[in-house]
């Protein structure tokens, strides 16, 4: 209730007011269009422009009012008191070096790509199922999946999860056996908006035509990726594997997707992608592991 009653704060109603207003101003250039009304056309498409900046200036200054109400969630999960020794709690902080993108799934919005927002407090996030499957990807990438892919066209046709990744992610939706993997992920929440503007060129006459516009979460801006690793009873892949090695391979991977592929949409462009600042692990009656470097984490985790 408390944050229901701070969401005045938040101006979300304002926001969408920019949107509201931009998409009338679309339906009336659409009308003008049909007329043939040119004058009327560039007057209205000027118009979309004011409200196009009216809310990129509203939104830089009200996502930190936003933040700061939701700092409690930014700093959640807590894995201080894990109640299984055998469990381990991972924070990974990062800062962005290259902008971070996720496309919001808001049905119409008056920019052409907003980022992806929590959708009560409007805070940019990325979702827990984006980290599950990105993590899932590049571990697979470890085991091979580049050269099968190239074997195969670019299909995943027969390919098969080793049993690590089985035992870290569970299986594929579909699959005939189920199993459940021992990771858990948790969203990450950012504090910052920024924008890029891609203006493609006319190549004969070598201007710009239309300005296309992304919401992002700017370079610099810090996150935290926190991940419960939770073995369960009777997993039928304990028994098989060495532990040690799998967490190593794991926290290899996560190193892999932050600084080097990138966790963002537009990947191929080099967006998302991080410098981890500190690696940090909770285990029950033990001291917090909090260390910079990646090699001295694995050590200090993988100690007997």
């Amino acid at each position: 209730m408390e944050y229901i009653a701070r969401l005045e704060a938040y101006n979300i109603e304002n926001e969408s007011k920019f949107t509201r207003d931009f998409l009338i101003k679309e339906i009336e250039k659409s009308i003008a269009n049909q007329s043939n009304n040119k004058k009327l056309e560039r007057r209205l498409e000027k118009q979309k422009s004011q409200i196009r900046r009216g809310y990129i200036s509203f939104i830089q200054r009200e996502i930190g009012n936003r933040t700061r109400v939701l700092e409690s969630l930014l700093e959640k999960p807590d894995f201080s008191n894990l109640p299984s020794p055998y469990w381990i709690g991972f924070k990974i902080h990062f800062t962005l070096l290259t902008p971070w993108y996720s496309k919001d799934d808001k049905v119409f919005h008056l920019l052409d790509n907003p980022v992806r927002k929590e959708h009560i407090f409007g805070v940019p996030y990325m979702p827990a199922s984006l980290w599950k499957g990105l993590i899932r990807w590049t571990c697979r990438m470890k085991s091979g999946l580049k050269e099968h892919l190239k074997a195969y066209d670019g299909r995943m046709d027969d390919w098969k999860d080793p049993d690590w990744i089985l035992y870290l992610f569970g299986n594929e939706r579909g699959a005939e056996e189920f199993n459940e993997g021992v990771l858990t992920f948790y969203p990450t929440w950012f504090n910052s908006i920024g924008f890029e503007v891609i203006n493609p060129h006319n190549r004969e006459r070598r201007a710009g035509t239309q300005p296309i516009y992304y919401e992002v979460v700017p370079p610099e801006t810090k996150g935290v990726l926190s991940i419960l690793y939770a073995p369960w009873p009777g997993n039928k892949y304990s028994k098989t594997l060495d532990e040690k090695e799998v967490l190593k391979n794991l926290i290899e991977a996560i190193d892999d997707l932050l600084r080097i592929y990138g966790f963002s949409a537009k990947r191929t462009v080099g967006w998302g992608t991080a410098k981890i600042d500190k690696w940090t692990a909770y285990k029950k009656g033990e001291p917090k592991i909090e260390v910079s470097d990646k090699k001295q984490f694995i050590k200090e985790l993988l100690r007997d």
